[in-house]
């Protein structure tokens, strides 16, 4: 049986009830959008939003020659579009006990964009991966202090990551110019790899011969028990379902309220590890399963949709989804926890009145 979603979660302190205010998730109701909406798109922001002017604006790659270029110079360089799943590692922190304290994410944490922009490889090559290289830096514009350390945002990924011929330094997003908060003038975009990867208002790429040891890898975004352990990093994104809420919600718990009869559900799976190969839904509360109908294959990075038709019956029932990659892996019921609360993909719950 899945345990049910809901409850109080005790001790939320203004400082987290700050950063929900500045950072914000996807109303899983636009899950019914392929393409997510700018302005419904999930947003998280460590530092601040800054202000950037395209016309001085340089990207500086420091490789066996140096090169820097302005906006038009990368957008005069091949483009490429892909339509790319992007998830805040800590969606679904808040639903841990003990809760981790941070920005305090249930589960809509993830949206679905279309981005352009000039694909990364060709540049790295250009610019020359000095010997030794073995990862690559990006450090944004946004500066701030985590950890009692000032800093810039910086993350480092290993060279065969950022070699894939589908990560880009994209400049668009659905369609348009990157609005400020997502990263205007230019960011990067890791398909398949969780959120933080994707460095906003990037100003610098370099190579390393060996392991970035700044913040945002050495000390965040590690999957361990203790502030003395060194952990293991985070990457691709564990698979997850969730699903589009049936009916009208009540409007303090967001518990539904459908009809009697058929009802047809749907959603989205997605996970960076491999392609969704099946979804299963279950309306009581996880002891039986049946599964869901998927849509044909689109992009793969992108997420895929799913449906399920459901005979309901008058009652209170508990309905959830799960996802399997073609990896081999599946949902937990239950996560095991982490200190940052990360990687949390165990299954979401909606707790459903069918009226006779």
């Amino acid at each position: 049986m899945a345990p049910v979603e809901g409850g109080t979660v005790e001790g939320i302190s203004l400082e987290e009830l700050q950063l929900a205010a500045r950072n914000h998730g996807m109303p899983l109701e636009a899950l019914r959008f392929p393409v997510t909406p700018v302005g419904l798109h999930y947003l998280l922001i460590h530092y601040d939003v800054p202000v950037v002017e395209p016309e001085g604006w340089r990207l500086a790659v420091h490789g066996k020659r140096e090169l820097t270029l302005g906006l038009e110079e990368l957008r005069a360089r091949p483009a490429a579009e892909l339509t790319v799943t992007m998830e805040c590692a800590g969606n679904g922190r808040a639903r841990l006990e003990p809760r981790p304290v941070s920005q305090p994410w249930l589960l809509e944490a993830v949206g679905t964009a279309r981005w352009r922009g000039t694909p990364l490889r060709p540049l790295l090559e250009e610019a020359g991966l000095p010997d030794g290289t073995i990862e690559v830096l990006f450090t944004g514009l946004d500066r701030g202090i985590e950890g009692g350390e000032e800093q810039s945002f910086q993350r480092a990924v290993p060279l065969e990551e950022a070699l894939r011929d589908e990560v880009l330094l994209a400049y668009e997003m659905n369609g348009a110019p990157l609005p400020p908060q997502h990263g205007f003038p230019l960011r990067l975009v890791v398909p398949g790899w969780y959120g933080m990867t994707n460095v906003k208002w990037l100003s610098r790429i370099e190579f390393l011969d060996r392991p970035f040891d700044g913040y945002q890898n050495a000390m965040g975004y590690r999957l361990r028990q203790s502030e003395e352990e060194e952990g293991e990093p985070l990457s691709r994104m564990q698979p997850r379902s969730l699903l589009v809420p049936p009916g009208i919600p009540e409007f303090l718990t967001r518990d539904r309220t459908v009809a009697a009869g058929e009802v047809k559900l749907g959603g989205r799976a997605w996970s960076g590890l491999g392609p969704i190969e099946s979804v299963e839904v279950s309306v009581d509360g996880g002891s039986t399963w049946a599964p869901a109908e998927l849509e044909p294959e689109g992009e793969r990075w992108a997420w895929r949709g799913w449906s399920f038709r459901w005979d309901a019956e008058p009652g209170e029932h508990v309905v959830c989804s799960r996802a399997r990659d073609a990896a081999g892996n599946e949902q937990p019921v239950e996560p095991p926890w982490n200190l940052g609360g990360y990687a949390n993909n165990a299954l979401q719950t909606v707790r459903v009145t069918v009226n006779g």
